[in-house]
């Protein structure tokens, strides 16, 4: 019997995916589950992990979260308002009426999300018995530059006062402190004009990029999107390629184990089958920055394995993404054993349409 090193050589010299598969569906044959492990991880280490793309160096790209968005609104913000001199309740309404977009500054300024807003603006309707102010219609606002009747520019202008001058929220208890303890909002109005006429220190900006996490807002606000990102480029090669398949978080677990007799809930990414409509695979996606996230997602893969089994063989593809697959140990490694080493990532995301069961259903549909 081959030692683990010569296992390890045997897989990583198969010419084709084919060939690997073959080679790593010999271990369990060759090797006691003691070694199994360290096999594997191996195998992961060398085999796998260069194709991991860092995912974390990119965010998509949102007009709104651009700078020339936000510029324009402040530009309209520091004119309405004689650049922060005029700031009363009836000069914020006014400006708001006037350019609903001003309000993204404003609610910057306070250090509130929409949502949160929203919530200060329903404290304040209870004790004006304005108009209510929703998180969409600030959201329309702020993006569309959506006209506000003049009661809701009210409210948001009366928000926006009483947050500024600390009358709307109680004093923090021990150990928390305002979201207006910020360097242009500690003194008010005053600080904020001083800082709009003076400007930023660079080394300020930098402490509050810090303070806030780098991007954060625009990740928040593009999660579905980053989500289906793996998703995404497999379903464009599929059809580039001309490969049957179903997407399956469109359809319902009802149908898709009616129609391919996959019982496993919920249903792997993706579905592959021929033209006689017979399951040909099963591919699942998933992205994980961190070793604790990939170790939990890598436990999915057993269970699409055990249903591989039951319905007699069928392939299981892994696309992965993030470095949390980099801890080969407990998390790549173990992707790697029960998919027969049929995973990929994006960057070599073509060669999976070379191991089985892809070439004999390319160009099908």
């Amino acid at each position: 019997m081959p030692t683990a090193e010569e296992t390890v050589a045997a897989v990583l010299a198969a010419p084709t995916w084919d060939q690997r598969v073959a080679q790593l569906r010999l271990i369990p044959e060759r090797h006691g589950t003691a070694e199994h492990q360290a096999i594997y991880s191996a195998i992961a280490k060398d085999a796998y992990v260069p194709h991991l793309a860092p995912d974390f160096a990119y965010v998509h790209k949102l007009d709104f979260y651009e700078p020339a968005a936000f510029v324009e609104a402040y530009a309209d913000a520091l004119r309405l308002t004689d650049g922060f001199s005029n700031v009363g309740v009836d000069d914020l309404a006014r400006t708001i009426n006037e350019a609903p977009r001003t309000l993204l500054v404003f609610r910057t300024i306070v250090g509130l999300l929409p949502n949160e807003f929203a919530a200060s603006a329903d404290l304040v309707v209870e004790l004006t018995g304005g108009a209510k102010l929703s998180k969409s219609k600030v959201d329309a606002m702020e993006r569309r530059g959506s006209d506000a009747s003049p009661k809701q520019a009210r409210t948001a202008a009366e928000t926006i006062d009483r947050i500024m001058s600390r009358a709307l929220f109680g004093t923090p208890p021990e150990g928390l402190k305002s979201k207006q303890d910020k360097p242009d909002t500690e003194y008010g109005w005053e600080t904020v004009r001083g800082w709009a006429a003076a400007g930023v220190p660079y080394s300020l900006f930098l402490q509050q990029r810090h303070y806030g996490g780098a991007f954060g807002q625009v990740l928040n606000a593009t999660s579905t999107p980053r989500g289906n990102l793996i998703e995404d480029a497999v379903e464009a090669l599929f059809q580039e390629n001309g490969v049957p398949y179903l997407r399956t978080g469109s359809h319902s677990q009802a149908e898709i184990a009616a129609r391919f007799e996959v019982t496993v809930t919920p249903a792997p990414d993706f579905v592959i089958f021929d033209q006689s409509d017979a399951l040909r695979g099963m591919l699942e996606c998933k992205g994980a920055n961190d070793g604790g996230t990939a170790r939990d997602k890598a436990l999915r893969f057993r269970t699409l394995r055990a249903e591989s089994i039951r319905l007699g063989g069928v392939p299981l593809v892994a696309v992965l993404g993030g470095l949390g697959w980099t801890r080969t140990n407990d998390t790549l490694g173990p992707v790697v054993r029960d998919t027969d080493g049929r995973v990929f990532s994006v960057s070599n995301l073509d060669e999976m349409l070379t191991v089985q069961p892809f070439p004999p259903l390319l160009g099908l549909t």
